[in-house]
């Protein structure tokens, strides 16, 4: 028996670092897959697990070690069963973009709201600001002091240019997973950091301003002083797990904060009697930020994260 970092993980196959540092191919062993949470990676990486060598040299992953956290979606294939992207981070780096492809507002504050759930620290990269025409800039400072002033660290960048190594500083130390629709410069990001291309990289669909899936699998890969970057499949969007109505707004900074005056303390803000967030909809409480409060209240009948 011998424990250790899953730093890779394909579906099929899973490689995993030793504690005495060699990388194993290992196998999952069937009743990991029922046990705990309903998922369709019971096994992902960024978890520390144990392993099993037999005398052929085929390796089983037996137990999963408690995690200390993980960020997790609803499964697009199978709504009722969850993906964990990461386990075990020290924070998630969101990589969006106000165009080329556009990220929705929707997408951003379903993650931060996750991220909010499981006590996971965000920095808020805005990627290809050298892309954007005025109209797209102003979007973007919008944007910017909206999420700043929620107390989010924002960062505009442009991946291809010195910006990523100089982000290289807030990934020394950390396991941080790097995350983000198809398309907005995780893979190019990565590679600059790094100054050697780890990952594929590809077009924009011209046609539909959408990114194509160039890293088919989820792996880590270490900082040589120190830390690890995760990368990431790009994900069209995404849906909330495991968030009881009443508690979706304890993820939402402001609407917890105001929340704390309203009548009743399981209210949910949707015309209860003496609500104190609805009055603040488009004053404390920026629009986009309230209809995503919504969408994800009405995740139990709607699909509309996919």
């Amino acid at each position: 028996m011998t424990n250790g970092l899953v730093i890779k993980s394909t579906g099929n196959s899973i490689t995993v670092l030793s504690a005495e540092g060699e990388k194993l191919d290992c196998r999952i062993k069937g009743n990991l897959r029922i046990a705990g949470i309903r998922s369709t990676n019971p096994v992902a990486v960024g978890d520390e697990v144990t392993v099993e060598k037999q005398i052929d040299g085929t390796c089983w992953i037996t137990e999963v070690l408690p995690r200390k956290n993980y960020i997790i979606r609803r499964s697009t294939n199978l709504s009722k069963q969850s993906h964990i992207l990461a386990a075990n981070i020290d924070q998630l780096a969101l990589l969006v973009t106000i165009n080329h492809p556009v990220t929705s507002t929707t997408f951003i504050d379903r993650m931060l709201a996750t991220a909010e759930a499981y006590r996971v620290p965000v920095l808020l990269l805005f990627n290809k600001v050298d892309l954007l025409d005025e109209h797209e800039e102003n979007e973007l400072n919008e944007l910017m002091s909206l999420y700043e002033s929620l107390d989010y660290p924002v960062r505009a960048i442009s991946a291809r240019y010195d910006d990523a190594v100089k982000l290289k500083n807030e990934f020394i130390g950390k396991k941080t997973l790097l995350s983000g629709n198809s398309g907005v410069g995780k893979s190019t990001l990565l590679n600059a950091i790094f100054g050697q291309e780890l990952a594929r990289t590809a077009d924009i669909s011209s046609v539909h301003n959408t990114g194509m899936h160039t890293t088919t699998f989820s792996e880590m890969y270490p900082l040589p002083e120190g830390g690890w970057l995760i990368d990431t499949p790009g994900i069209k969007g995404f849906g909330t797990l495991d968030m009881k109505k009443e508690e979706v707004g304890h993820y939402f900074k402001e609407i917890f904060r105001l929340s704390r005056d309203c009548r009743y303390s399981n209210c949910i803000h949707c015309g209860e009697p003496g609500c104190a967030v609805l009055p603040e909809v488009g004053k404390a409480i920026a629009i986009s930020r309230f209809d995503s409060y919504l969408s994800i209240l009405n995740d139990d009948t709607e699909s509309k994260y996919r």
